[in-house]
């Protein structure tokens, strides 16, 4: 009988939703790849036990279990997204949780096109084919 072991969670609790944008390097794709049609995009956190939840986290991985992001989407739902990597830095407000995840292509593409702005469909004299 195998025992399915539970992911380490980086559960955000209050605060909006994390703000995913996609990552500029394109090596950061490869360190991801999967069956599923997935992107990787970065969000930044405050947090005030940057140190704490790193070690978790490095356990976790450590230990061959998945680490996910548990956070309110916008309607207030609780959603999960695996997290690829980490970084903690310094900031005069405290300290910056650096996350990467893997999100749905499908639904990160489709958040994008939510963001598209209604005005923008004025003729901006650019022409693509």
């Amino acid at each position: 009988m195998s025992t399915i072991e539970e992911p380490e969670l980086i559960t955000i609790i209050e605060g909006p939703t994390p703000e995913f944008r996609p990552t500029p390097q394109d090596w950061v794709q490869s360190i991801h790849e999967g069956p599923e049609d997935a992107i990787v995009a970065v969000c930044q956190l405050r947090t005030g036990n940057g140190e704490d939840i790193m070690q978790r986290c490095k356990n976790a991985w450590k230990d061959g279990r998945k680490v996910k992001l548990d956070f309110p989407d916008e309607l207030r739902l609780r959603q999960r997204v695996d997290v690829v990597s980490l970084r903690l830095s310094q900031v005069d407000e405290g300290e910056l949780l650096h996350i990467w995840v893997s999100l749905p292509l499908a639904e990160f593409v489709e958040e994008v096109a939510d963001d598209g702005d209604e005005e923008d469909d004025e003729d901006d004299g650019f022409f693509f084919s």
